[in-house]
């Protein structure tokens, strides 16, 4: 089990039945799963920054990325029906817990002028936030990297309220602004 996972059905749920008040166990708030997607916008251009992305993405989260595709052709974004145009990543279960192990403990003060997360969720129990360098991951090679690439984390949580997302996720050690 990891460190985290553990951390949460010690402390974690404990704490969030006795501040909820929750009639039954089922009831309390757990991490579902985080989706980690990458938007490929220069894939048009380069032909190797899908391969660059790819492998980047696959490092830092463990698994191999899935390719999105476009649904249809748009004259003005210069796509084709079918072109891959990002990358996504769903994470669960043990995977889930050490990527927020690593995320809240060794990412995120690595970030350049990082002061915390901000608290508004998507007010239905989930939370995402964006990076705009994947550098910040210690499994990027940094002479290897070509170009910066920005990435989306969504953390989908079974809580129904911001509120219980958000006290959910800074008990398990998410640096929120201004939450200690």
């Amino acid at each position: 089990m990891s460190r985290l996972k553990k951390h949460y059905e010690e402390k974690v749920k404990p704490a969030l039945q006795e501040k909820f008040g929750y009639s039954n166990p089922m009831l309390i708030p757990g991490l579902k799963k985080i989706v980690i997607s990458m938007g490929l916008a220069e894939a048009t251009k380069d032909k190797n920054a899908v391969q660059d992305c790819q492998k980047e993405l696959t490092m830092l989260s463990g698994q191999k990325p899935i390719l999105t595709h476009t649904k249809k052709a748009i004259a003005n974004f210069k796509s084709r029906k079918g072109q891959v145009i990002g990358l996504k990543v769903t994470l669960r279960k043990k995977r889930m817990y050490d990527f927020l192990d690593r995320f809240c403990n060794i990412v995120s003060p690595r970030i350049k002028d990082f002061r915390g997360f901000p608290v508004k969720g998507d007010g239905r129990g989930s939370y995402s936030l964006g990076l705009l360098d994947q550098q910040v991951f210690p499994e990027i090679d940094l002479d290897a990297v070509k170009r910066t690439q920005g990435m989306n984390i969504t953390f989908v949580t079974s809580a129904r309220t911001d509120d219980e997302c958000q006290v959910l996720l800074s008990e398990l050690g998410f640096p929120f602004k201004g939450v200690k």
